[in-house]
C-alpha cells in the first residue's frame, strides 16, 4: 500500500505539534506497534530528546501570547520536521519517492502550522486564559488520536486530517478580523514598550 496518506497525516499533525508525531511514532515502532516506522525515530535518544520537547510544547501552548511567540519560533521547525518525517516514511516503505514524500509532508505540515498560529493569535483576543488551554488540550488530544488511527486505518486517518485542515483553513479566514486585532495590539505594546524604555511620551489610547 501507498505510504501517501501516513504522509500526509503525520505532515498534517507535525504542523500542529511535531514533537508529539515523533514520540508517538518512535514509541509505536519500539514496541512493535507498527513495522513502518523508521528505526531513526525509534533510537532512545531521538525519543527522550522528543518527550522533553514535547513536554516544554504541552506548557508553552497553553500560555497566552506565549504560546504565539512558540510558533513563530516553530515557523520552520515544524514544516522541515513534517518533511523530514515523511522522507523517512516514504524511505523505509519504498513506494514513495523520498524527495516527493517531503514536499508532501513539508508543505502540509506548513499548512496546517499557519492554521494554528492564526488561530492561536484569534483566540489570544480572549481576556481570559480557559480558552487557550481548551485549544491546546484538544489539539494534542486530536494529533494524537489522528495519528494512532493512521497506524491502524492511513486512508480513513488522512481523510480525517484533510476535513480538519480545510476546516481549519475556513476557521482562521472566518476569524481573520480578530487576528488583525491581536497582531494592531501586540504592535502597540511593542510601541509602548520602546517609548517607555526611551523616556518618551505614551501613544494616545
Amino acid at each position: 500500500m501507498s505510504v501517501i496518506p501516513l504522509v500526509f497525516t503525520s505532515g498534517w499533525a507535525s504542523g500542529i505539534n511535531a514533537y508529539a508525531v515523533v514520540l508517538l511514532l518512535g514509541v509505536f515502532g519500539a514496541t512493535g506497534v507498527s513495522d513502518e516506522v523508521p528505526a531513526a525515530l525509534q533510537r532512545t535518544d531521538v525519543l527522550i530528546v522528543a518527550a522533553v520537547l514535547f513536554l516544554c510544547e504541552v506548557v508553552a501552548d497553553k500560555i497566552p501570547y506565549v504560546d504565539s511567540v512558540w510558533d513563530t519560533a516553530h515557523t520552520v521547525i515544524r514544516p522541515v520536521a513534517g518533511a523530514v518525517i515523511a522522507a523517512l516514511l516514504a524511505g523505509e516503505s519504498g513506494s514513495l519517492p523520498e524527495l516527493a514524500a517531503g514536499a508532501i509532508g513539508g508543505s502540509t505540515a506548513l499548512m496546517s502550522h499557519l492554521v494554528k498560529a492564526g488561530t492561536r493569535m484569534a483566540v489570544n483576543t480572549s481576556p481570559e486564559p480557559f480558552s487557550n488551554i481548551g485549544m491546546s488540550i484538544a489539539e494534542d488530544l486530536g494529533v494524537a488520536g489522528v495519528v494512532t488511527f493512521a497506524i491502524f486505518n492511513p486512508v480513513a486517518a488522512a481523510v480525517i486530517a484533510a476535513v480538519l485542515l480545510v476546516l481549519g483553513i475556513v476557521l482562521v479566514v472566518f476569524l481573520a478580523s480578530r487576528i488583525r486585532r491581536f497582531l494592531r495590539r501586540r504592535a502597540q505594546r511593542r510601541e509602548e514598550r520602546h517609548l517607555a524604555e526611551s523616556g518618551g511620551p505614551r501613544p494616545p489610547g
